[in-house]
């Protein structure tokens, strides 16, 4: 017979300690009694043990054994120990047995305010998941997972990959949020690490976790709590993990063990079907898997959800990105439009330096200022932002100097590595073809640190931001930087040289800005002069939540720009130089006018900071890169999202526009450089090579090479226009002693398109651009071996 539940009214009329009393009563005790009571002492319920005791006391042999010789069920243990309860209409079925469920079902069971209010405070749990609680569990489960993974066949791999992450996640969720700290530690100690080259960010935060509140309060849990992580596979696929899940059904790594049978391999796969059942969605498409880059089952990946913008009043949520890109229609991507007088007097300006140079062959030709891009819409003017009615000598001056760098530029044509072999005589001159010359710039002796560098337009200045709050300037020319004295009057200026001569009359080569009272993440001259001149102004992003605009001329601060609540991250010119954006980690990016203090546009959508900023080179957009995975493409006037790109697995950390307006490059913490159509918002392809984090990226003026800049001290040079994807080489069978886990190939590989890595001895690289004649240019702070 079953146990009857205790109830609080039987009392004996001496009540023995209860040491004693466990003692006498553990004499006649079956075995299922035994279970229920070291149950409720090790949950600490004293008050159900003592009363079970009693009743075992008062029960007489005859109960006694018959109860030694029945077996108690695990559904009628459940009904006698935990929360239970039924509704007439379900009679015998527990409504409490879904942790999801458990606070609805209370709460529609019609009870007073006061236990309402008590409901409304405690978190979902079940009563039989805390019954059947068991940490190792999970332990178990994840590594029957992992190593059915391994085993599984090479074409189903990397679509099983991706729900590695999740369930770890939530995994260690569950273990923190049950008092399983210890077990929380040594689950993510074992299994990390295999996660750890994508996901290391994530992992980092989510080892601060270690309290209960800390799941209840932590943003990046209550994202996974809240969401279901969407991931992607093909229906076949989704067949073989159901067969996991159900009988345990498919292969594990050679040499990995045990097998995945008994009661213990059953309550592993129970905990993974439970993560997948309340906190995945799987996406199922007819899709061969032979037939699908092994990248692109990670593009939609992730808590697609929140990462979207919701329309209005819907019912269904959104979650697929290319649904939302395709809704707001096709983009204006071609360069915009030179209006008719300036495009008139350059021409003048044009010829008449011609003839002066006595090069009666040279004629202007706007194409080469403003290629036209096939297969792409222009603006036209009035889609442009407001800009000044009139043009001025500095503009003309830039469109010359425009066209003599268009025809002086070298030509990068990556293609030329093409079926070239390595060891062949030939490969210097493809070489030399296809890959940029590269000028680095090594900053040495600064113990505090310089999160960023940036030179000018005509490669005449670099500007360094540094942790200790202040900037510097350095002259690449060697000229002496001297600024205009304060003590002058304005009308003993008359003429160019009158300025000159209020000059000041020392100076160096190179000059320090103080003014921010945070450390300074980033700088950026102004596009204004081009390559025709040295620039006026510079911006700087600091820690100290402003911005701030500096002439070159006084060499002094001129305006702070104060707007954001928390540090800005990042800020770049427009290409018309009359308008900046800042990023920031209050989540927004932000647009500004050099003529006003406050801003003229909020682009709020993101989760996480705005770690990047970048215009278009047409000026009508704007792109974000972010620590909540994505990447965002706005109107710059309208302030609306047009774009979201979603396919990293980490921060955004770095991103660029190519020349000719057709090509994103995202830069993440998870190793990876994606290449994205901006027309369609899908990803082209997913280069692979750094080894730690990437913090710059820049195209060359032909849009046909990317560089890449990180933290692994080295330079990289992608072809643009590659196919990509993973090197072949001979697969190798076999596994590591002791059945440890791996992969047979290394997830983050060079890929194809890498065409050339340029190591340095130990800089990391915080910036890499492109001079108008395909020169690149980096830059970086040498770690010297003692500072490590």
């Amino acid at each position: 017979m079953s146990v009857a539940t205790p109830t609080g009214s039987s009392q004996s009329p001496v009540a023995p300690s209860p040491a004693n009393q466990t003692q006498d009563a553990g004499q006649n005790m079956s075995a299922s009694d035994r279970l229920i009571l070291e149950y409720l002492r090790a949950r600490g319920h004293g008050a159900a043990e003592k009363a079970f005791l009693e009743e075992l006391e008062t029960s007489s042999p005859d109960e006694g054994a018959s109860k030694s010789a029945e077996t108690l069920l695990t559904e009628e243990l459940v009904k006698i120990v935990s929360v239970f309860a039924q509704k007439p209409s379900r009679p015998g079925e527990n409504i409490l047995k879904d942790s999801t469920n458990v606070l609805q079902e209370l709460t529609a069971m019609g009870n007073p305010v006061n236990i309402q209010n008590l409901i409304a405070s405690i978190s979902s749990v079940g009563a039989e998941e805390l019954l059947t609680l068991d940490p190792t569990d999970k332990q178990e489960g994840f590594r029957e997972l992992e190593a059915w993974v391994d085993g599984s066949l090479d074409m189903y791999r990397p679509e099983f990959r991706p729900i590695l992450f999740p369930i770890f996640v939530h995994f260690y969720l569950d273990l923190i949020q049950h008092g399983f700290k210890d077990a929380a530690n040594r689950f993510y100690t074992t299994y990390s690490s295999s996660l750890s080259p994508s996901h290391n960010a994530t992992l980092q935060r989510l080892s601060n976790i270690l309290l209960p509140i800390h799941v209840q309060n932590d943003d990046l849990a209550k994202s996974f709590r809240k969401h279901k992580y969407l991931v992607k596979m093909s229906r076949s696929g989704f067949n073989l993990l159901v067969g996991w899940l159900t009988e345990g059904f498919g292969g594990e790594a050679t040499g990995a063990g045990e097998g995945f049978s008994g009661d213990k391999g059953k309550r592993g796969r129970a905990a993974v079907m439970r993560v997948v059942n309340n906190h995945l969605r799987v996406d199922v498409t007819d899709t061969n898997p032979s037939s699908v880059s092994p990248y692109a089952w990670e593009e939609s990946t992730g808590l697609l959800e929140s990462l979207l913008p919701q329309p209005p009043g819907a019912k269904i949520p959104l979650t697929n990105p290319q649904t939302f890109n395709i809704s707001k229609g096709p983009l204006k991507l071609g360069p915009a439009p030179l209006r008719e007088d300036l495009r008139t007097e350059t021409e003048r300006v044009f010829r008449e330096q011609a003839m002066v140079e006595r090069d009666v062959t040279v004629q202007y030709e706007s194409p080469f200022a403003r290629p036209a891009i096939p297969g792409v819409t222009p603006p036209t003017e009035t889609d442009l932002l407001p800009r000044p009615t009139t043009f001025t000598t500095q503009d003309v001056e830039r469109e010359v100097s425009a066209v003599r760098d268009a025809r002086k530029r070298i030509r990068l044509d990556p293609s030329a590595l093409n079926n070239v072999d390595a060891n062949s005589p030939q490969i210097n001159a493809a070489r030399a073809r296809a890959l940029p010359s590269i000028c680095a710039y090594t900053l040495h002796d600064v113990a505090e640190g310089s999160p960023c560098c940036t030179f000018s337009p005509d490669s005449t200045l670099m500007a360094a931001g540094f942790a200790e709050s202040y900037i510097r300037l350095w002259n690449l020319k060697g000229e002496k930087l001297r600024g205009l004295r304060s003590d002058f009057s304005t009308n003993s200026i008359k003429d160019s040289s009158s300025i000159h001569k209020i000059r000041e009359k020392k100076g160096s080569s190179t000059r320090k800005l103080i003014g921010h009272s945070g450390p300074v993440y980033s700088v950026a001259f102004d596009p204004v002069s081009g390559s025709a001149a040295p620039p006026k102004y510079l911006l700087s992003a600091s820690a100290d939540a402003t911005a701030r605009l500096w002439s070159m001329d006084t060499l002094t601060n001129v305006v702070a720009y104060r707007g954001h609540e928390n540090p800005i991250w990042d800020v770049k010119w427009n290409p018309m130089g009359i308008y900046f954006a800042t990023g920031s980690r209050d989540r927004t990016a932000r647009l500004w006018s050099t003529d006003r203090v406050s801003c003229l546009r909020v682009y709020a959508g993101h989760l996480s900071d705005v770690d990047c900023v970048q215009f278009h080179p047409n000026s009508l957009y704007l792109a974000t890169g972010s620590s909540d995975w994505t990447a965002r493409l706005w109107d710059v006037q309208r302030g609306t999202c047009l774009r979201v790109f979603i396919g990293h697995q980490g921060a955004v950390s770095s991103l660029a526009l190519s020349p000719d307006g057709r090509y994103l490059a995202t830069g993440g913490e998870d190793l990876a450089i994606n290449l994205w159509d901006l027309g369609s918002g899908k990803r082209i392809k997913k280069m692979t090579g750094h080894t730690s984090s990437i913090y710059t990226l820049a195209f060359s003026a032909e849009s046909s090479l990317l560089v890449s800049g990180g933290a692994d001290w080295t330079v990289r040079c992608w072809d643009v226009k590659g196919a990509g994807g993973p090197r072949a080489k001979a697969q190798k069978n076999g596994t590591l002693p002791n059945g440890s886990r791996h992969y047979p190939e290394d997830e983050h590989a060079e890929t194809t398109d890498l065409l050339a890595t340029f190591p340095t001895k130990r800089t990391p690289i915080t910036n890499v651009q492109f001079t108008p004649r395909n020169l690149c240019l980096v830059g970086g702070v040498y770690l010297s071996p003692d500072s490590r």
